[in-house]
């Protein structure tokens, strides 16, 4: 699959990403490359293939969970911009 150049502006600006005009076709042709990729391992057939979270059967090392930090709420709210109720306030960032 190949992207045009006004496709890769459009998912440039839906990413919130600066490109320069200059690098656009450079974008254009390693996000092809991603999805000519995608096709081809979509068109592999997996049908009674099992997932695996792994490649290997190994158990997962865990360690226990225990608090090693002091609590430093107060602290940390103490230069916090702005704090109410304890809660950080923080900007409306959706539009």
């Amino acid at each position: 699959m190949s992207l045009s150049r006004d496709q890769v502006t459009k998912i440039a600006h839906l990413a919130r990403l600066d490109i320069a005009e200059a690098d656009v076709a450079k974008y254009q042709s390693e996000l092809s490359n991603i999805l000519t990729m995608v096709e081809q391992m979509s068109a592999v057939d997996t049908k009674g293939v099992d997932p695996m979270p792994h490649p290997f059967d190994l158990g997962q090392r865990l360690r226990e969970d225990e608090v090693t930090e002091s609590n430093q709420r107060e602290s940390f709210q103490a230069i916090a911009p702005q704090v109410e109720a304890g809660l950080y306030l923080v900007p409306k960032v959706i539009e």
